[in-house]
């Protein structure tokens, strides 16, 4: 693909973009011939992450962009002429602690931006993806999403919730030229995720992959994530749920000795 100006170039934007799974998949978007743009909180990662790709020949915008904050990502969309995939990645897990000890804001916090930062920028974006005549929306849950455990009440509750608006945005927009993909990865080691849920600790966040031969990363996510919106239009790759070999269930890892 080699189009002439941006504005006739096939667009995506990528939520939570400046590191882990959204950086991968807007490299690797860009790869496809997609022109990106990319959006979260830090300026500074984000343009680390448009640096990467732009040295390759490939194009990267980067807008400053918290899903929380309905006028920001109304913002960012209002400046945009064209939007034909939608990544909705931004989220994380906050703490580990049991219901019983569970700390309401942390729990309020991982639905805000798991959940309402998914709803409040598909909302803003199904105009122009809709306008595309070939959009698709692609919603980054987790196996979290369909099984709890201990610990994980509140990000499996937000996660539970991504899944709901997944599934009822498909039904809605049933007979619509947008596509609506979820992907729901296991375990993933990115540099962020598990250092964020365990508050900095990073002796408890190393060890959750201590053992595990070959978790996922977030390069395996994004691969995904292409070939979901590569595929035929008529082709919706409903939900696709993508664990490491080594994890057969939530519960059930295999670690060397």
């Amino acid at each position: 693909m080699t189009p002439s100006s941006k504005d006739t170039q096939r667009t995506a934007l990528i939520t939570g973009a400046g590191s882990g799974i959204g950086a991968a998949t807007a490299h690797r978007l860009a790869v496809e011939g997609y022109h990106v743009v990319l959006t979260g909180r830090r300026v500074s990662a984000l343009e680390q992450v448009a640096k990467r790709i732009t040295s390759g020949g490939m194009t990267a915008d980067v807008r400053p962009m918290d899903v929380t904050d309905p006028s920001a990502v109304a913002t960012v969309v209002d400046d945009l002429a064209r939007c034909d995939v939608l990544v909705n990645n931004a989220g994380g897990a906050i703490g580990t602690e049991t219901v019983a000890d569970a700390d309401p804001a942390d729990w309020r916090t991982m639905f805000e931006t798991n959940v309402m930062g998914a709803l409040t920028t598909t909302r803003a974006l199904l105009p122009l993806l809709t306008a595309s005549g070939d959009g698709t929306v692609v919603i980054i849950s987790s196996t979290a999403a369909f099984t709890v455990y201990e610990g994980g009440g509140g990000y499996s509750a937000a996660k539970h919730a991504e899944h709901a608006l997944a599934g009822t945005l498909r039904l809605e927009l049933c007979g619509q030229p947008v596509r609506v993909v979820e992907i729901a990865p296991g375990m993933v080691r990115t540099e962020e995720f598990s250092l964020n849920r365990y508050r900095g600790d990073a002796d408890r966040a190393a060890a959750v992959y201590a053992g595990v031969d070959q978790p996922l990363v977030a390069e395996d996510i994004a691969d995904t994530v292409a070939w979901t919106v590569t595929r035929p239009s008529h082709v919706n790759v409903d939900f696709l749920v993508v664990r490491p070999r080594a994890q057969a269930a939530q519960h059930k890892v295999h670690r060397r000795g």
